[in-house]
């Protein structure tokens, strides 16, 4: 069993040994919750140069039209039909936005403590666990279910966006997602920390040279995966209203599904290291969900954008780097630079915060004895 204090300075989410139990809290990549977002093109401090496209994108005129299917037009000299992923623009955004956004993520945080978290402010979140635990008394039982619990929801609620939004709107659909997804992945990511180290030890390869630090990398690294849509944070909170978003550039031209990618890379590599049966149905849980979030990703985007998603789907892949290898995605000389841009500086940034505040994190979660 390795030794905390023999690891480097920043070592991956949960590779701490059962003896220090080091706080893995924050990096866990499961359950980020999948929201439509807004553009970030950085302008002025990164000199970039503009990604050659289309005038504003033919996806993002064709939103309006979603009622009907959304935009049929396709490029034929190549050009984008998709929109720029992680694009900022400064200048774009307005002081009072972000001011709301802080005020709804305070009282979002704070209903979702009393309501959910809080046992002694009568939270029910401990209660649905314990529902939960009351099937089996198998923690890897138990695990599959929050899981299958969470994706149930979480993409049953996708999957009847569309109509969801012609009855109610697009922010009240986004609030009613959030505020039911969010308890549950709250309670699922709650009980994996609690009991990562509750299963079958498997294998123990923590002494093996080396493998710390591909863990750390590989978790790091998977946080470059998310969607860009999670970027969006305005329309995430509902102050901008939600899109559905057709992107195509940025990470999209590595894999046409990065959030799938990334969770695969994280469930991989934390399962390499707590070697146990809790790790292995965790992952089993998590890459399925996002598995079935291939199809239906697709399948929506299909729907809603016609000829231009078939258009992106043809000049992007599933399989990393697959559409570079077979010529049907030309990366641009400047590639780097749609990624040197402020949502992936954040990204870089959080992640590392996050590892920092592991101490806390985990100490939190232990203290909810979900």
């Amino acid at each position: 069993m390795a030794v905390a204090s023999a690891t480097p300075p920043f070592s991956p989410p949960f590779l701490s040994s059962r003896r220090h139990r080091r706080p893995d809290a924050t990096t866990l990549r499961p359950f980020s919750i999948s929201t439509p977002n807004c553009p970030l093109q950085l302008p002025f401090s990164f000199n970039s140069t503009p990604i050659s496209r289309r005038p504003r994108f033919a996806a993002e005129a064709s939103i309006g039209d979603s009622e009907s299917g959304g935009s049929t037009s396709v490029s034929d000299d190549g050009g984008f039909v998709g929109e720029d992923a992680a694009a900022f623009d400064l200048s774009d955004q307005k002081l009072t936005s972000w001011v709301y956004f802080t005020v709804i993520l305070g009282v979002v945080l704070f209903v979702l403590n009393v309501v959910w978290i809080d046992n002694s402010a009568g939270g029910v979140g401990k209660a649905f666990v314990d529902a939960v635990s009351g099937i089996s008394d198998s923690h890897e039982v138990v695990m599959l279910l929050l899981t299958f619990i969470f994706a149930i929801v979480h993409s049953g609620l996708a999957s009847l966006r569309d109509q969801g939004e012609k009855l109610v709107g697009e922010r009240a659909f986004r609030v009613l997602f959030a505020g039911v997804s969010l308890p549950l992945a709250v309670s699922t990511v709650v009980y994996f920390i609690n009991h990562r180290y509750d299963g079958v030890q498997l294998w123990q390869l923590q002494s093996v040279p080396g493998l710390h630090q591909l863990v750390w990398l590989s978790s790091f690294v998977s946080f470059f995966f998310l969607y860009p849509s999670t970027f969006n944070l305005l329309e995430v909170a509902a102050v901008d209203k939600p899109k559905m978003h057709l992107w195509e550039t940025g990470i999209i031209r590595i894999t046409r599904h990065p959030q799938m990618v990334g969770q695969v890379m994280w469930c991989l590599a934390h399962t390499i290291w707590i070697g146990n049966s809790v790790a292995v149905a965790a992952s089993i849980g998590l890459i399925g969900h996002h598995l079935f979030g291939v199809w239906n990703g697709d399948r929506r985007l299909a729907k809603r954008y016609g000829a231009d998603f078939e258009a992106v789907k043809r000049r992007t892949s599933i399989v990393p780097f697959a559409a570079i290898v077979d010529g049907r995605q030309k990366l641009p000389d400047d590639y780097y630079k749609e990624f040197v841009r402020l949502p992936y500086l954040s990204i870089t940034a959080l992640t590392i915060g996050a590892y920092l505040a592991h101490p806390l994190m985990q100490a939190a979660s232990f203290r909810l004895h979900w």
